[in-house]
């Protein structure tokens, strides 16, 4: 088998023009960036009428390990799926970060035969959306110490900025910093910080807005710190919301491209699921069931981190109501979870063990979120028939379907059974419920999310973080919901705890106020919203060869 990046190269991609035509887009309604990617215009997606019939289908996982266990080649081979079996579909995914993609995953548009192209482009700076994300957060730290520079007028603490810069890489040496040093012409210096661009509340922002005029007021109303009496200071206050919202202007637009197979594709907007709330743009996804009957969306890390994001934010704040939800399981992962790190010998024991992992993920989705569920097993070559054997009891026991998917392979025809019992599962009533609702006090949110979806038995706070937590309620932020950033790797806050830990602890060690995005950050455990680089970067691996790209995969 070829490379991923191989394999996208020599891809016969259609011009981007008769990519929308299949759509119905008209070629005057889009803006090409080549020939083989384009943005969307705004006003044609805002006048399109909606589609009853469509049915909106989730793509998560179980707990991954730091590889990623395949949702995005899930996603891509899923909705090639239901174009091979003669659906009418589209696929909305994220776009990736030069964070992962030159530190751990070295790539993040699907693989094998199941990938979004041009995936080079992708990958890489693509329609420069990042960089006018990086660019609006920047533009306002710029102008936060510029209004101290001349005068703070509006009496600014420096000590309680909370506005963080950001740059779209792993670079744990900006994490903490010291600016405006060298004198009085550089500004009053301060202790500052740098995000990773996709942690911004800029970008969650960007993925929640429904129009350019949400957008606006939404920048107008970021909390960039507050002042000497501790009066929240707002981007409005500063004048910065115009001039933000023209950076994003453009970027606003969904950017269409393809699979392999020529399915129609949005990829835009790009929130860490572990920091952020993990999922795609709502314009691009709600565009998407106007344009098609079947729409295939992923949400980041497993069902107890972005599946829940994507419902109690993204669903809560847009309207939006998945059909079913497809949990990605790997053998390679289950073992993990059951203490086994070799991943590649048959170890029926640890997989036995790990399934715990999956079963919960089940239970919360079928339970909790009131979702109908299907596993897809996404196999690898190193998987034994007695280990998918014993998977696919384990799961038929449990009363949910499990389908063994080749799109890795085969493309969207690996993917035809997994895209036939979606359809069907389409076709059967549900009924999505949230984990919370939104008059409960902000700690009895992350309780529930706590108790119902990671399996603790308490949340625990310092007297601080409750202080804090409780004078956001006073300022009229109780309604918002609640996201967590933690660990991917478990249901804990500890990623060495495999597996489906119970009755553990959820401590809260920092709170932070997104009020454009319109959710609560609770920071818990030791995750980090600016990532360091392994010790071997996959930025080792990519390189340039014969005017060739390689190392993407």
């Amino acid at each position: 088998m070829l490379s991923d990046i191989a394999i996208a190269q020599a891809a016969t991609m259609k011009p981007i023009g008769d990519v929308a035509s299949t759509l119905g887009i008209p070629l005057e309604s889009i803006e090409p960036y080549g020939h083989y990617k384009a943005k969307v215009h705004l006003s044609y997606l805002a006048d399109l009428p909606e589609n009853s019939n469509a049915h909106l289908v989730l793509v998560t996982a179980i707990s991954p390990t730091p590889p990623g266990e395949g949702k995005t080649t899930t996603s891509v081979g899923l909705a090639d799926g239901l174009s091979h079996i003669g659906k009418r579909v589209m696929v909305c995914l994220r776009e990736p970060s030069l964070g992962p993609v030159f530190g751990m995953k070295g790539g993040a548009a699907g693989g094998g035969k199941a990938q979004i192209v041009p995936m080079e482009d992708i990958n890489l700076h693509f329609t420069g959306d990042f960089g006018a994300i990086g660019l609006a957060n920047n533009l306002l730290s710029a102008l936060i110490d510029n209004h101290i520079h001349h005068g703070n007028s509006l009496d600014i603490d420096v000590r309680r900025i909370t506005w963080k810069r950001v740059v779209d890489m792993n670079d744990r040496a900006l994490r903490d910093i010291t600016v405006a040093l060298g004198g009085p012409g550089n500004g009053f210096p301060r202790s500052d910080g740098f995000d990773i661009v996709v942690a911004s509340e800029i970008m969650a922002i960007f993925c929640l807005a429904t129009d350019l005029e949400d957008l606006k007021a939404r920048m107008g109303n970021i909390v960039i710190g507050y002042t000497q009496d501790r009066r929240p200071v707002t981007a409005r206050e500063l004048n910065a919301d115009g001039a933000m919202t023209v950076l994003l202007k453009d970027a606003l637009a969904p950017n269409l491209v393809q699979t392999l197979e020529n399915t129609p594709a949005f990829v835009h907007g790009g929130p860490f699921a572990n920091i952020a709330h993990g999922c795609n743009s709502v314009i691009a996804t709600t565009a998407a069931m106007k344009l098609a009957d079947y729409v295939v969306t992923e949400a980041g890390f497993g069902a107890d981190l972005g599946a829940e994001k994507f419902i109690d934010i993204k669903c809560r704040k847009s309207g939006l109501r998945p059909s079913v939800v497809v949990i990605v399981a790997t053998v390679r992962a289950l073992k993990y979870h059951g203490g086994s790190d070799s991943g590649t010998d048959e170890d029926l024991e640890a997989l036995s063990t790990g399934l715990v992992n999956l079963e919960r993920h089940i239970s919360n989705v079928r339970e909790v979120y009131g979702l109908p569920a299907i596993v897809s097993i996404n196999r690898f070559t190193t998987d034994t028939s007695a280990e998918i054997q014993l998977l696919t009891d384990r799961v038929k026991a449990l009363g949910a379907e499990v389908v063994l998917a080749d799109h890795w392979a085969q493309g969207g025809a690996g993917a035809a059974e997994l895209a036939e019992r979606v359809v069907a599962a389409c076709e059967t009533p549900s009924a999505m419920t949230f984990v919370y609702e939104d008059q409960l006090p902000l700690f009895a949110k992350i309780e529930a999310i706590a108790q119902k979806v990671y399996g603790a038995s308490e949340v625990t706070a310092d007297k601080k973080i409750r202080t804090q937590i409780k004078e956001l309620e006073t300022a009229g932020y109780g309604h918002f919901p609640v996201c967590v950033a933690k660990t991917q790797y478990s249901f804990s806050t500890d990623p060495a705890l495999r597996g489906a830990p119970s009755h553990h602890s959820i401590n809260i060690r920092e709170v932070r106020l997104a009020a454009g995005a319109e959710f609560i950050v609770m920071v818990c455990g030791d995750v980090m919203t600016m990532p360091g680089l392994p010790k071997v970067p996959s930025s080792e691996k990519i390189n340039v060869v014969n005017n060739a790209v390689v190392g993407l995969f």
